[in-house]
């Protein structure tokens, strides 16, 4: 896996959960569903990400 790839995945995660966060606080629930999808889209990535790390190794 490559650096930049991983960190996109880590920032997705993040901004995700801060999208989750916000929208909880402001009673937002289409902001919160959307930080749950980025922080779950970040997370399977990864997961795709490692496994083709397993492949090549």
């Amino acid at each position: 896996m490559s650096v930049g790839d991983k960190a996109k995945n880590v920032v997705q995660q993040a901004v995700g959960k801060a999208e989750e966060v916000v929208g909880k606080k402001t009673d937002d629930a289409e902001l919160a569903g959307q930080g749950k999808k980025d922080q779950t889209m970040g997370a399977e990535r990864q997961q795709t990400e490692k496994a083709k790390d397993a492949a090549d190794s």
